[in-house]
């Protein structure tokens, strides 16, 4: 069976058949558009895409992994602004010879990943193409809270962080080297592990700047120095090697802090707040903010690569 074969209003309803809406979704498929709530009466949006061979590999993730990756990405960002997602947008674009399960399964990836925060996916559509694209928005409540934004950190604040980084990075490593083998590792790159609510914590104890790390911490980071005009440095003790990341590292010959200040795709969240703030559970203090410009570890500028850029890696 392939998607050209079910068709496209065909394959619609197999895939919203398997789709859950939350609580904010006032009116799902089924007509020109959706309906959510905005109870705050501001709607926080992100958009972001995932393209086959670029972001992903059919070889190394199965089309539930791929829908969790995708929701996260998005849901992710929202969490980031100090806001809890609502809802999700799914544009899907497949060749017509694939089979549809695929789809099926990839929408049981997205409905499951939404679901951990309350959302759903509550609309899209689909188109062929001769390469899988996943192009995913989503929506978001701030709750009457002021949106917490990149520009806001301050000298004198504490850089906290939220989440783990560094896992997504080693088991992309393992798997591009051929292995499958920390299975842990190569999980966490098939699937990441969002501290989302940490987002709306943040907001509520004072975060003063908060970015989601997905490109690397330190390169992300840099957008925060950047949109604020401070220095931030980062603790490289405050980082810890865990055991399975360790050995990965010996076994591939690479630097395991390459992974922990410069891999993305774990999705943590990376944040300030003022040096009198009580930092909520969940979050561990990680730097410091300065006068001046620029990222650095230690106080000193970091040598390697500080994350991913889509216009200069190839994957």
């Amino acid at each position: 069976m392939t998607v050209a074969g079910v068709g496209e209003f065909g394959l619609i309803d197999r895939v919203t058949a398997r789709l859950t809406y939350g609580e904010s979704c006032l009116l799902g498929p089924g007509d020109d558009a959706a309906v959510v709530a905005a109870p705050d009466r501001r709607v926080v949006a992100s958009t972001d895409v995932l393209v086959e061979g670029r972001h992903f590999r059919r070889d190394w993730s199965g089309a539930r992994d791929v829908g969790h990756r995708a929701a996260a990405a998005n849901l992710a960002d929202i969490a980031a602004m100090g806001a809890t997602p609502t809802a999700l947008l799914v544009a899907l674009c497949i060749p017509a010879e694939l089979d549809p399960s695929w789809a099926e399964e990839l929408a049981d990836g997205l409905a499951a990943e939404a679901a951990l925060v309350g959302a759903g996916v509550v609309g899209g559509d689909m188109s062929s193409s001769p390469i899988i694209t996943i192009a995913v928005t989503a929506l978001g409540d701030l709750g009457g809270r002021p949106p917490v934004v990149r520009s806001g950190a301050r000298p004198g604040d504490v850089l906290a962080l939220a989440g783990r980084t560094g896992w997504a990075a080693a088991g992309y490593s393992v798997l591009s080297r051929g292995f499958r083998t920390p299975r842990l590792l190569v999980e966490a790159y098939r699937r990441p592990e969002v501290p989302y609510p940490a987002g709306a914590e943040a907001a509520r104890h004072g975060a003063t700047a908060m970015i989601d790390v997905s490109d690397g911490l330190l390169a992300d980071l840099g957008h925060v120095a950047k949109a604020s005009g401070v220095a931030i440095d980062v603790t490289r003790d405050a980082f810890e090697v865990p055991r399975q990341m360790r050995d990965a590292a010996q076994a591939l010959g690479v630097d395991p802090y390459s992974w922990l200040l410069a891999g993305g795709e774990d999705h943590a969240l990376a944040a300030t707040f003022p040096a009198t703030a009580t930092l909520p559970p969940g979050w561990r203090p990680i730097g410091q903010v300065a006068e001046g410009a620029g990222v650095t570890v230690d106080g000193a500028a970091y040598a390697g690569p500080t994350g991913w850029d889509h216009f200069r890696r190839t994957e």
